[in-house]
């Protein structure tokens, strides 16, 4: 199954200020999740974020919230249950998505999206957890169910699908 832009929609999970420092390779997940939100944007994919109890863990980095089209507040873990469902562009069937804590939020919205029969495309390079065991543990027990581990430039070269395409100096320029 390749990537199809036309289907895809972005969605950024709590990458919050306070929570952020805690992560695990804090600095590297928030690059990759703003460089996927930059492309996203190029090629009109809708970006969705999500926050955990703004008003205690505040908003999500000013890097990534002025990237997403909307921004949902939530408290449950799993953000389907909280209005994600009805955030969804009807296209989209393919959901590509960063975030933290990976084997919390992003695990609990990602198997609920399956479940909704939703493809589900966890990024490698800009998911996160405090520690790394949970986050490999998150990837290992989504594969399991059906989602399929993605990267940033996997996304980004499947929804070009040509060297000719349009956007790919300037995605190229991003990737880079």
């Amino acid at each position: 199954m390749l990537i199809d832009v036309s289907q895809s929609a972005l969605l950024v999970v709590d990458l919050q200020q306070k929570l952020l420092p805690v992560i695990h390779d804090n600095q590297a997940i928030l690059a990759q999740a703003v460089r996927m939100a930059t492309i996203a944007g190029l090629f009109g994919v809708p970006v969705i974020g999500t926050e955990q109890i703004p008003d205690k863990l505040g908003p999500n980095h000013p890097d990534i919230r002025h990237l997403c089209g909307q921004t949902l507040a939530k408290s449950h873990f799993d953000a389907c249950a909280e209005g994600l469902l009805p955030a969804l562009p009807g296209a989209a069937r393919q959901i590509v998505i960063a975030g933290c804590e990976a084997h919390i939020c992003m695990l609990q919205t990602a198997l609920s999206l399956l479940e909704h029969g939703y493809q589900v495309l966890p990024l490698l390079d800009a998911c996160g957890s405090r520690k790394p065991s949970d986050r490999d543990a998150a990837f290992a027990r989504l594969q399991q169910a059906g989602a399929v581990p993605v990267t940033v430039e996997m996304v980004a070269y499947e929804w070009m699908r040509d060297a000719r395409h349009p956007l790919f100096r300037d995605v190229l320029k991003l990737i880079k």
